[in-house]
């Protein structure tokens, strides 16, 4: 039986949330999923009992919840599908980057791995979508991308924007409007923590200040960082 709509998002929001916890933690706390989700705590816990029930995930009372092997492959499946469905809107129906998320929210559900990879193969297999963010391949495998956020990056070294990790749509388009883009290439110049703020150099010599949680939602590499996973990428 295939899995229903609610526990492909169950999957993939464990997914997500254990992907951006810094080590050593390894179980995404049940607080966090219930409000990625947009559930009361115990309606979360339920499902999750009966997740791991199914061996889909490892759940800990009161400390959180991560994937098994068999729930990480299915949710990197649904994440694979919402990455090229984004891509393929974008590219082919001539969609805004900051108007697919929610369609791709849908679609995921709807449409087979089969028709998922047609429309990869059409799109040349890319690494990743219209915002930045990593496609697993047919299997589940995510390439690793080293980055740094705008937060980390050295001061005044040309760098080059990889990746945007909000999908508010406002945050989207303030992104686009300063030439924040995935691609663009640009200098941190200051960063000022009694202003909460980090002052960048983009294209054309223009300047923005913006404050220290949207530069942490803006990830960049460096040319040292590009060597590194172009290394990685002819040796796999």
């Amino acid at each position: 039986m295939l899995p229903s709509s609610t526990v492909e998002n169950y999957l993939k929001a464990i997914y997500l949330g254990v992907a951006a916890l810094t080590k050593p933690h390894r179980l995404l706390p049940m607080g966090q999923l219930a409000c990625a989700l947009g559930v009361a705590p115990g309606t979360a816990t339920t499902m999750v009992k009966t997740l791991a029930e199914s061996g889909l995930v490892e759940y800990e009372p009161y400390t959180g919840v991560a994937l098994t092997e068999a729930g990480e492959k299915l949710a990197a499946l649904v994440v694979r599908r919402h990455r090229v469905v984004e891509l393929f809107l974008v590219q082919v129906m001539g969609y805004r980057w900051d108007e697919v998320h929610d369609e791709a929210e849908q679609l995921e559900h709807a449409v087979s791995d089969r028709l998922v990879d047609r429309m990869d193969e059409m799109l040349g297999r890319p690494a990743v979508d219209p915002h930045g963010d990593p496609i697993p391949d047919q299997e589940g495998v995510i390439t690793p991308q080293p980055a740094q956020s705008l937060l980390t990056c050295p001061l005044n070294t040309p760098v080059t924007i990889t990746r945007v990790i909000d999908q508010d749509k406002s945050f989207l388009r303030f992104i686009e409007n300063h030439h924040l883009k995935p691609g663009e290439s640009i200098e941190v110049e200051d960063r000022d923590s009694a202003s909460d703020s980090v002052r960048v150099r983009g294209k054309d010599d223009h300047h923005i200040t913006i404050g220290t949680r949207a530069a942490s939602k803006v990830l960049v590499h460096t040319p040292a960082a590009a060597a590194i996973l172009l290394e990685l990428v002819t040796s796999a």
